[in-house]
């Protein structure tokens, strides 16, 4: 795998954000559960074995995936993890495709966003923060990350889109047909709705931030069937891809 960083790969801590259809990576194994200043993370932080290498698990919707997007205590889960010692995170979540030539069942990863999100705490720095500090987010999502998943992907063989930008979405309803068509004309690929503030947090707090996007549908008006009707399949498929990738990631 390639470096991402100067630092020794020794000395790096990865760490996976899963979101919806992934309860199977868990194992139903206990996690430990770490309580920061912002509250406690949506689970339990829990050990995956990539061939001896220890790399975390956080499920953002909790266990029971109870939790929606716009609820998600996201300071608490990457305090969580930059307490754990987690220099790398890669995010893993669901997406609707925008742009043509795309189609739901494959992964992308992204190289921009843009927000739209409102009303979630998107910053450690709040009232009774001792510092501050105005993170330069030109690149909100780690350039070398990004390339060592491509990587991975192209080594094994699954087809992954380079770059294009995620517009994040304030959920849990999806989005209008002329809301996609205004996030189109801003120059959004892919919408989905936990990016952000995932990784300006992770930024903050000084961990590199990568998102591994699962395309599981077509986003309102540009699909020919309803939304719902073909995303389970396309979400299995798209997840079996995923978990390919991470493989070759961490074992390489």
């Amino acid at each position: 795998m390639s470096d991402t960083s100067k630092a020794p790969d020794g000395e790096r801590q990865f760490a996976v954000i899963a979101g919806s259809g992934f309860q199977a990576l868990a194992k139903e194994t206990e996690g430990r559960v770490f309580p920061t200043d912002f509250g406690a993370p949506s689970s339990p932080i829990r050990d995956l074995d990539y061939d001896g290498r220890t790399v975390f698990l956080l499920s953002r919707h909790g266990d029971s995936l109870l939790i929606p997007p716009h609820r998600i205590n996201y300071r608490a889960n990457m305090k969580a993890l930059e307490l754990l010692g987690v220099t790398d995170i890669i995010a893993l979540n669901t997406v609707g495709v925008i742009a043509k030539g795309f189609a739901p069942g494959s992964l992308a990863v992204p190289d921009q966003i843009i927000d739209y999100t409102s009303g979630r705490d998107h910053s450690i720095y709040d009232e009774n923060s001792a510092s501050l500090e105005h993170i330069d987010f030109t690149n909100p999502l780690d350039s070398q990350l990004r390339l060592s998943l491509l990587r991975a992907a192209k080594a094994i063989g699954v087809s992954c889109h380079d770059g294009g930008v995620y517009a994040a979405t304030q959920g849990p309803r999806l989005e209008t047909a002329a809301e996609v068509n205004r996030l189109e004309s801003d120059g959004a690929d892919y919408v989905g709705m936990t990016a952000m503030p995932e990784a300006s947090l992770s930024m903050e707090l000084g961990m590199r931030f990568a998102c591994l996007s699962l395309i599981v549908n077509y986003a309102a008006g540009r699909g020919e069937k309803a939304i719902h009707e073909d995303i389970e399949a396309s979400t299995a498929s798209a997840r079996e891809q995923s978990m390919k990738i991470l493989n070759a990631f961490f074992t390489a």
